[in-house]
């Protein structure tokens, strides 16, 4: 049976060379971040591929020499969840682009904002674990497992 979603050879290539530490830190955009966590679903479960991007996105920020406290816990755990609810509803893509065609509303990052109230989303707490929605929750993944 031929999986549902299924990236396309320029998201395989930008996630290579993103985790091989050869994007540029201004080309890594909110796309490139919907596209990360694309490729990691099509690959793996919610849990694995948040692990996944937890570490690439801190490998990413030592090689540019960012502190390493830039990375967002939260919001990375919120946007592999968020990303496996709009595959989950859309059906089948062969590519990042086929995605965000269909829904348009994945590249609004400030999308959080309608779950979490700033003060909390921005907080010390959610930079440095996850922190569950105050305002309205992400729907749930298949089956409604959890998204912890």
């Amino acid at each position: 049976m031929m999986p549902a979603h299924s990236p396309s050879a320029d998201d395989l290539s930008f996630v290579r060379e993103f985790e091989q530490g050869l994007i540029k830190a201004e080309r890594f955009d909110h796309r490139a971040h919907v596209r990360l966590a694309y490729v990691s679903l099509c690959a793996s479960d919610v849990d694995q591929a948040h692990a996944r991007i937890r570490e690439s996105l801190k490998r990413f920020l030592a090689h540019i020499g960012a502190p390493p406290d830039k990375y967002h816990e939260t919001l990375t755990r919120a946007w592999v969840l968020a990303m496996q609810h709009f595959m989950d509803r859309t059906g089948s893509c062969g590519s990042t682009e086929e995605l965000i065609a269909q829904n348009p509303e994945l590249l609004d990052s400030r999308i959080m904002l309608t779950h979490y109230s700033a003060e909390v989303l921005f907080s010390s707490e959610a930079r440095g674990r996850f922190v569950e929605p105050d305002i309205q929750s992400i729907p749930p993944g298949p089956q409604g497992k959890s998204q912890r």
